[in-house]
C-alpha cells in the first residue's frame, strides 16, 4: 500500500468514526431498544431442555453367521463396533415412519405440543415440532447422535431413552420379515428331504427282510458258495444258492439304487441342516443392533433460548442494519443537497 492510499484509509476511518459519533443518540437509540425488545421477546419462548443418547451400531446382521457358521470367513465379531455403512443404515431407522409414529404414540405428542386435534394441517405441525426437537446425526467418530429437545427434561430424556430403545425392535422387525420366510423355504425342503430319506430308508428295510443285506458282497459270496457245491455236486446246496442269486438278480439292481440314493440324500440333509438350525436361530433369536455409550438423563439446565446470545445478535443486527440506512440516507441527501452536504456531513467515500 502507497502512502496515499495509507492517508486515504486513515481519513475514511476517520470519516467513518466521524459519522457514527455525528448519529450517535439515534445510534444508541436503536441499541438499547433493540436490546430491550430482544430480552423481552426471549422470555416469552419456552425454555427447552436437552437430553441425547450417544450409541454405536453393530457391526453383525445375521445371528447365525456370527455365531454358528464355521465356513463365514471368520471375520464376523458380534463385539465389533460397526462402520459408516452401518451408521447410516441406523441413521435411515431412526428417520424412518415407523419409529416417529412409535414415539408419537407413546408420548402423545399431539398433546404434548399442543396442537388442536380439529386443525386442518395438524400433521404436518406436528411432524414439523418434531422434527424441530428430534434430531438425529452422525458423530465424527461413527456413532449416532439422538438429541431431544423438550420443555420437560424427564419427557426429553425419556424420549431419547426410549427411541434408543426402540431402534432394535424396529430392525429386528424388518429383519425378521425376511427371515422368517427364509426360514420357512429352508424348513419345507429339510422336512421334504427328512420324508425322502425315511421312504428310502423304509424300502431297504422291506428288502433287507427279503434277505438282501449287501448286494455286492453276498453276490461274491453266493458265486463262491455256488463254485464249491457244483464241484461237490451237491445238487441241494446248489437249488438253495440259485435261489438266494435269483433274489439278489430280482431285487439287487433296485437295492444298489436304494442304498446310492439314501447315502446322496444323507448327504444332502446334513448340509441343508445347518441351513435350516441358521435359518432357524435368525427367525427366533435377536441381538442388539447398537451399543448405548451413554444414556440420556434428565437435564438440570435448559439449553434454549440463550437469551444473552439473542440479545447480542439482535443489537449487533439492528445496529449495522441501522448504520447502513444512515449511509444511504446520508449519500442520497448529498446527491439531493449537494452544497448543504458538504458543509454540514463528512465523506465517507
Amino acid at each position: 500500500m502507497t502512502e496515499q492510499e495509507s492517508k486515504q484509509a486513515s481519513f475514511n476511518t476517520t470519516n467513518f468514526f466521524i459519522f457514527l459519533y455525528k448519529w450517535r443518540k439515534p445510534l444508541i437509540i436503536v441499541c438499547l431498544a433493540t436490546a430491550i425488545i430482544s430480552a423481552a421477546v426471549s422470555f416469552l419462548i419456552a425454555p427447552k431442555y436437552k437430553s441425547t443418547v450417544i450409541l454405536f451400531p453393530t457391526s453383525t446382521n445375521a445371528i447365525s453367521k456370527a455365531l454358528l457358521a464355521d465356513n463365514y470367513g471368520g471375520k464376523l465379531d458380534i463385539l465389533e463396533f460397526g462402520e459408516e455403512a452401518q451408521t447410516e443404515q441406523l441413521l435411515q431407522i431412526l428417520n424412518s415412519n415407523e419409529i416417529r409414529s412409535r414415539v408419537i404414540k407413546k408420548f402423545d405428542l399431539m398433546k404434548h405440543y399442543e396442537i388442536d386435534e380439529n386443525a386442518k394441517y395438524k400433521m404436518t405441525r406436528l411432524f414439523e415440532e418434531y422434527n424441530g426437537n428430534i434430531t438425529y446425526r452422525r458423530t465424527e467418530y461413527m456413532a449416532v447422535e439422538i438429541t431431544v429437545l423438550d420443555k420437560d427434561p424427564q419427557i426429553a430424556a425419556d424420549i431419547a431413552n426410549y427411541i434408543s430403545d426402540q431402534l432394535d425392535s424396529v430392525k429386528n422387525k424388518m429383519q425378521k420379515e425376511r427371515a422368517i420366510k427364509a426360514f420357512a423355504i429352508v424348513e419345507t425342503e429339510y422336512k421334504k428331504l427328512v420324508n425322502d430319506i425315511k421312504f428310502l430308508e423304509d424300502s431297504l428295510t422291506v428288502l433287507r427282510k427279503l434277505g438282501i443285506n449287501d448286494y455286492e458282497t453276498q453276490a461274491e459270496a453266493y458265486n463262491t458258495q455256488l463254485a464249491i457245491a457244483l464241484s461237490k455236486n451237491n445238487t441241494a446246496a446248489v437249488r438253495a444258492i440259485e435261489e438266494r442269486l435269483q433274489l439278489l438278480g430280482d431285487y439287487g439292481s433296485a437295492y444298489v439304487s436304494l442304498r446310492d440314493e439314501l447315502e446322496l440324500e444323507k448327504k444332502q440333509l446334513s448340509a441343508i441342516k445347518a441351513k435350516y438350525e441358521e435359518a432357524k436361530v435368525d427367525a427366533n433369536e435377536e441381538l442388539p443392533a447398537k451399543f448405548v455409550v451413554d444414556k440420556a438423563y434428565k437435564a438440570e439446565r435448559k439449553s434454549v433460548p440463550v437469551r444473552w446470545l439473542i440479545v447480542v445478535i439482535a443489537t449487533i443486527s439492528a445496529f449495522l442494519l441501522f448504520v447502513m440506512t444512515l449511509i444511504v440516507f446520508e449519500n442520497f441527501s448529498k446527491k439531493k443537497f449537494p452544497t448543504h452536504s458538504k458543509m454540514n456531513t463528512p465523506d465517507l467515500t
